[in-house]
């Protein structure tokens, strides 16, 4: 059943399948996410575990045995169970099964928690592992916010602002889905963004390494986004050229390097978890007049 968050400020739907963030609407009622049109893409803030991107032709390796997951995990298409919930917070849980152990073989618990404070919602997901080995992991956000956003601005006019002076290149995408050798060139000029279909029409702009902690979404003359993601390493923005939606997608790993063939634990942007330690990332969204 969907979970209702309010405080007055904002309003906030999140569904227990993924523990999925879905709507996220103002004061008066107006969305500020993706309308999960059918003909670009259903999503709406899918959790990214225990891996970011593709995995090399869907496989990987631990310990010289091949298991199969598809892009960003699993966890987007597990029902989560609701252990606590507030008026302006709830908090989801998912725990390793016979099903997930078929594709990630390790023990697992993994909280999401969803909370209002002002016009912020915050977002955090934190991986414990209940096992007794070391457990590889990787977590990512992948919400999808309106374009334009609904405060009249064209779409033309939106753009986002980094909060740092980024390196000058983003890294480029393979036809199947890895990190290829090559880069792009960085389309931020000093430290803006100007949105436009042409920046997607080869996959995602991927910042690897993302120097900034936040960027600011929206029309400069309008209410805005202002998405905080501090310690998280990498970026992704990403929309399909025509749609209405705009992700902006912090992530703690990454998609395999183009032919990468090797261990888990050996894949960029893997956290190796202890028995008993906790693995943790989170984002924040605030709506700026």
């Amino acid at each position: 059943m969907t979970v209702t968050l309010t405080n007055g400020t904002l309003t906030v739907a999140v569904e227990p399948l993924g523990a999925e963030l879905h709507s996220m609407k103002d004061a008066d009622g107006r969305e500020l996410m993706t309308n999960a049109d059918p003909a670009f893409w259903t999503g709406h803030a899918p959790i990214l575990f225990p891996i970011i991107g593709a995995v090399q032709d869907d496989r990987y390796h631990v310990n010289g045995e091949v298991f199969h997951m598809a892009k960003h995990g699993f966890a987007r298409r597990r029902k989560f169970t609701k252990v606590a919930q507030s008026d302006t917070s709830v908090r989801f849980e998912l725990v390793d099964d016979e099903e997930t152990r078929k594709v990630y073989p390790f023990a697992f618990m993994l909280h999401v928690e969803h909370w209002l404070d002002g016009a912020t919602l915050h977002s955090e997901v934190t991986v414990t592992n209940t096992g007794d080995r070391d457990l590889p992991a990787s977590i990512g956000f992948h919400p999808a916010f309106a374009w334009p956003l609904p405060y009249g601005r064209p779409r033309a006019e939106h753009r986002m602002v980094f909060s740092d002076a980024e390196v000058g290149t983003v890294a480029a995408i393979a036809a199947n889905g890895t990190i290829a050798p090559e880069r792009r060139p960085d389309p931020v000029v000093d430290r803006v963004l100007t949105l436009t279909d042409e920046l997607f029409a080869k996959d995602a702009l991927v910042f690897d390494p993302v120097r900034s902690t936040w960027v600011r979404y929206g029309a400069e003359d309008g209410p805005r986004l202002r998405v905080d993601f501090p310690g998280m390493p990498k970026l992704g923005i990403w929309t399909k050229p025509g749609a209405s939606f705009v992700c902006i997608e912090p992530w703690d790993g990454i998609a395999d390097p183009e032919g990468f063939d090797g261990d888990i634990f050996d894949k960029p942007g893997i956290h190796r978890v202890a028995p008993g330690q906790s693995h943790q990332a989170a984002m924040s969204v605030t709506l700026e007049d």
